[in-house]
């Protein structure tokens, strides 16, 4: 049931013109502490403790509450994110921009290039809209999907992701990254703990059946799941030594930081940042890996001993 109305909170404006009410109602009536312990114990069975945090997805917790930067924001949002990657490491690891408008109605055939591209908008957690051949889409549903999109506000879920709040959302064109097969690149994301690579988190087949293989810094397949089963292996990328400086160059101005990366024809692209993955609750079997990434994760110059 829970699932069904997500779904539907997602598809349908009328719905959530009724939900977002109750949940700012909620927000204000309910200690943000009180909402993430709540769904914590939910989601994962055991406890939240913010007072001494020893578990992965814990200390994630911790981090929302205790580490709010101005950076953080910035970062959040797929546009002004690429200013910020342009300073640390070059604009040459930018995906091109095909197109950027706040207006919904901007979103037209005509302004937008032949080859194939995707758009999203700069504020949410999900993928996009694939277009591999304007010619054949249906320009009235992909506006009405943006809008929905644009019209998401992903800091009233009670999750404590407050980067969330104050970015403006608007709509992003990017060049869609495509393999010599033809397919949609592999998605890298690279998990840092005070600046350093911890392991990196490969998902496959998204859209169909969804797997996640987590392999530490020297590309060792981990012996745990992480919210979805393991799929088959994946490559070590020829130029994976490369990805690791970009991934700890970003990563040095943060305590915890995932890092998306593609490949394509050797070349890296930046994706995007993400501060709270799986918004710190997402399940590992066997449990005890929540206890070992947590182990990794130092706090204490934040101040927690």
């Amino acid at each position: 049931m829970r699932n069904f109305l997500k779904d539907a909170y997602l598809k349908y404006s009328w719905i959530r013109s009724l939900i977002n009410p109750m949940l700012k109602f909620r927000n204000l009536i309910l200690p943000e502490k009180f909402r993430l312990k709540k769904r914590f114990k939910r989601r994962l069975g055991y406890s939240l403790n913010l007072k001494n945090p020893t578990t992965f997805n814990e200390k994630i917790q911790w981090l929302k509450i205790n580490n709010r930067t101005t950076l953080h924001p910035i970062c959040a949002d797929k546009y002004t994110v690429r200013n910020y990657i342009k300073e640390v490491i070059g604009e040459e690891y930018l995906i091109p921009l095909v197109f950027s408008s706040e207006n919904l109605n901007d979103v037209q055939p005509e302004v937008l290039p032949n080859f194939p591209f995707i758009l999203k908008t700069n504020h949410d957690s999900s993928g996009g809209e694939f277009v591999w051949d304007k010619s054949k889409v249906d320009w009235d549903k992909l506006r009405n999907s943006l809008s929905n999109r644009l019209n998401l506000n992903y800091s009233i879920f009670g999750k404590g992701e407050w980067q969330y709040a104050s970015i403006k959302p608007m709509i992003l064109g990017e060049r869609l990254l495509i393999t010599e097969e033809g397919d949609i690149p592999a998605d890298f994301k690279m998990h840092c703990f005070n600046g350093k690579l911890k392991f990196t988190q490969v998902d496959s087949d998204r859209q169909t059946n969804h797997t996640r293989n987590l392999y530490d810094k020297d590309w060792n397949l981990m012996p745990v799941r992480w919210l979805y089963k393991n799929g088959g292996l994946t490559e070590k990328p020829i130029v994976y030594e490369k990805m690791i400086s970009i991934a700890e160059t970003i990563a040095q101005k943060f305590v915890y930081i995932r890092v998306d990366l593609y490949v394509v024809r050797s070349k890296i692209y930046f994706g995007e940042l993400t501060f709270h993955s799986d918004s710190g609750n997402g399940k590992f079997i066997p449990k005890e890996w929540d206890a070992k990434f947590g182990q990794m994760l130092e706090l204490t110059e934040l101040g927690l001993n």
